[in-house]
């Protein structure tokens, strides 16, 4: 099962916006989604991502302070200002299907013989003794 994650990046904001603080124009946001098939040794991992950023008109009503912002509440500004939740949220999971059973491959040529994988052999080295030479007596 495609596990979905979305997360805001960061908050660009206007230091003064008439007798407002700190306020938030723009937000860039991801999406991400993640999949894991199989068990040990053939577990396999997919996953997939979208980004943006959405912009806000300065508020005219409510306005909470920046530190009191919370992600979650960012999101619904996101998804009320263009950000389709849906559909990114189809192309990530689309991204991971993709990845799972690629609906497009590129096979080996079939003229041309098949490439033989020759396994590595681990070299072993052989250490020559050294040669003793006796010092000359005086």
């Amino acid at each position: 099962m495609i596990t979905i994650n979305w997360i805001i990046e960061r908050l660009l904001v206007k230091p003064t916006e008439g007798d407002k603080t700190d306020v938030v124009i723009t937000a860039d946001w991801r999406c991400n989604g993640v999949e894991t098939t199989g068990t040990g040794d053939d577990e396999k991992t997919y996953s997939g991502t979208c980004y943006g950023s959405a912009s806000f008109a300065p508020p005219t009503e409510a306005f909470t302070p920046y530190p009191d912002l919370t992600q979650e509440q960012v999101l619904g500004w996101c998804f009320a200002n263009g950000v389709d939740q849906t559909a990114i949220e189809a192309n990530v999971t689309q991204q991971i299907n993709d990845q799972i059973n690629p609906p497009i491959i590129a096979p080996p040529l079939p003229w041309l013989p098949p490439v033989e994988i020759v396994p590595q052999v681990e070299p072993v080295l052989v250490a020559e003794e050294a040669a003793v030479v006796e010092a000359p007596v005086a």
